[in-house]
């Protein structure tokens, strides 16, 4: 799926599946082709990843017809041109809570290569571009989609005057960080993290906006937000399911020669 049909799949409210990405090798691409998968998750905030690592990657998987999507390491306006140079689909911004915020990244994934002064006069609605001009950058920024990761609680308090922004394609969730901040880490059976997580797949279906939540404990918890209209299925990566099915193979033998298993780690949570 390249970023036009990921796009459109965002507004009909379509349900399109992804996961994280990690290796920088050749032949992932072509292996992940065969899973199914719509788009990949490409996270920079929490993985060591170059930038020529991360175009590379970009590239693979573009080629193969699999959107990447590249989550910056913070709401910059010139982290999120970086990504769009290296090859992303799409831009996901952490930790974002302000319309500044949004304000300044719908400039850098939808107004290139319009900068300085005149950029801020034209998103703060001071000065009017011309139809050529508009034509042009729509055409120069065709396909580019910016995503929020709304990960706190005053995120989602004032998540209806983020999404009523111009220009935002969808949501992730960061279920992580949005239990810490609301005071209860990783219960994510709470009533409350439901309660928060229902908000934001209502307020973005209202404004068919894409929404998906990157949750990699049980499938169970993914099937039942998306029976509740959340639409991005983001589910596991690549380094964690190599370690649970190593692991599960390895203890498995360990226990059936009489040897020690392992205990293992939860899954990991971006």
């Amino acid at each position: 799926m390249n970023q036009y049909e990921l796009k459109e799949a965002f507004v009909s409210g379509k349900r399109v599946y992804g996961t994280l990405i990690s290796s920088p090798s050749p032949k992932m691409a072509a292996e992940i082709a065969k899973t199914g998968v719509d788009f990949v998750f490409i996270d920079t905030e929490h993985m060591p990843l170059d930038r020529s690592m991360m175009s590379w990657i970009c590239q693979g998987y573009s080629a193969k017809g699999i959107a990447p999507i590249v989550r910056i390491t913070s709401p910059n306006p010139y982290e999120a041109t970086v990504a769009i140079d290296a090859g992303a689909a799409g831009v996901v911004s952490p930790y974002l809570e302000t319309i500044e915020e949004v304000n300044a990244l719908r400039g850098a994934v939808k107004y290139r290569p319009l900068k300085g002064k005149r950029l801020q006069e034209v998103l703060a609605g001071r000065e009017q571009l011309s139809e050529k001009e508009l034509a042009y950058l729509k055409q120069y920024n065709d396909g580019h989609l910016l995503i929020l990761n709304i990960e706190s609680r005053f995120a989602v308090d004032h998540l209806e005057e983020l999404l009523d922004m111009p220009d935002v394609d969808g949501v992730f969730i960061g279920p992580h960080d949005l239990s810490v901040n609301l005071g209860i880490p990783e219960e994510y059976d709470d009533p409350l993290f439901e309660e928060y997580v229902e908000k934001i797949i209502t307020a973005c279906r209202k404004r068919r906006i894409g929404i998906g939540n990157h949750l990699s404990t049980t499938k169970e918890k993914q099937v039942l937000w998306a029976q509740k209209g959340m639409n991005i299925i983001l589910w596991s990566g690549d380094i964690l399911r190599f370690v649970q099915a190593m692991a599960a193979d390895v203890n498995e033998m360990k226990t059936r020669l009489g040897d020690e298993a392992e205990k293992q780690d939860a899954a990991v949570i971006v």
